[in-house]
């Protein structure tokens, strides 16, 4: 169960430092009419131009896949992140991975409304909320190097997918709700069988050899992500899970958890009871109608407890939700 940790690294600030070199990136791509419902995408790091656009992409992909050595506390290029995650621990293999929170369409998709800041982000901005949010950092300048590069490879491998439709693994495979809530307890069961092996019987991950960074990242504790970030959800969690973990195991569109067991290691992973975890600066979403419905912190568009939006049961929410007329989010 590796890689378990989400960031989502989508910007958009700095676009003027890379465009006069776009023209050599638009001549080595190969993009699809129309998307091919049967087809995974992927994107050649052979076709990365050489020259000053290229030279960026590259760099954004290092920091896609050594995040903690460039920007991490010790962080050669300047100690943004607050912990030693890397992106593509969620966003996996560099972001490219289907059904792993998967970016090759993030910059066409942003700028676009967040119910969780209330406002339209743009994809710089949604960059930094990964560094504030599950890295516990600060933001990067919006003119940085090295904001022009995560925009930059954004920007190089949504040359690869299909335009304007969604395509297979663009998001998460979605699970099925059980006419009961997530059990903490099973999910522990189903920790100790599965997870543990690589992220520690107690959550705290596997240091690489210098304890530069992780080669399994910790589940819970100061060193992992912030309550409010997505994976901190037992939906969102649960979905990333079903395609992903057990890392050999689950392959792309063929998972090895049930919807039900992906749902309580979710549970038993983000127990806030008896998990701790860095403390946010804030909770987010001003208007509780856009409100995620596994978001465990009121106030709420419903009389539902905190619990129950935290583990379930769902689908009473969603009916609720739907009865006032309020799309339900997760």
């Amino acid at each position: 169960m590796r890689n378990l940790i989400v960031m989502s690294l989508i910007a958009v600030g700095g676009y003027a430092m890379i465009a006069s070199c776009g023209s050599s990136a638009e001549s080595k791509k190969a993009v699809p009419a129309i998307a091919d419902a049967e087809k995974y995408y992927s994107a050649d790091t052979s076709l990365i131009p050489h020259d000053q656009f290229g030279d960026a992409v590259r760099y954004g992909r290092e920091l896609m896949v050594n995040t903690a050595q460039y920007i991490g506390p010790d962080g050669s290029a300047g100690k943004f992140a607050g912990n030693k995650l890397n992106c593509t621990n969620c966003h996996q293999d560099a972001g490219t991975k289907a059904f792993s929170f998967n970016l090759m369409a993030s910059h066409e998709n942003y700028p676009q409304y967040r119910g969780r800041e209330g406002k339209v982000l743009t994809l710089a901005e949604r960059v930094n909320n990964c560094l504030t949010r599950p890295h516990n950092g600060k933001p990067l300048p919006l003119d940085s190097k090295e904001m022009v590069a995560f925009l930059a490879y954004l920007k190089w491998i949504n040359s690869f997918v299909p335009k304007g439709t969604h395509f297979k693994g663009a998001k998460n495979l979605a699970v099925s709700f059980p006419t009961t809530a997530a059990s903490p307890e099973h999910g522990q069961v189903l920790y100790q069988a599965n997870c543990s092996r690589c992220h520690g019987p107690n959550g705290e991950g596997q240091w690489n050899a210098d304890k530069s960074t992780y080669v399994y990242p910790p589940l819970w504790g100061n060193n992992s992500y912030q309550p409010g970030s997505s994976m901190h959800r037992v939906i969102k969690q649960a979905e990333w899970l079903k395609n992903n973990m057990p890392f050999d195991k689950a392959m792309p569109g063929k998972p090895f958890l049930s919807d039900a067991d992906a749902l309580d290691i979710a549970a038993f992973v983000n127990n806030d009871a008896i998990h701790p975890r860095p403390n946010p600066k804030s909770f987010d979403y001003p208007h509780i109608a856009e409100k995620a419905i596994d978001y465990d912190h009121g106030p709420f568009a419903d009389t539902f407890s905190i619990a129950q939006h935290k583990f379930g049961p769902y689908t009473p929410i969603i009916d609720y939700w739907k009865s006032k007329g309020i799309k339900p989010i997760y």
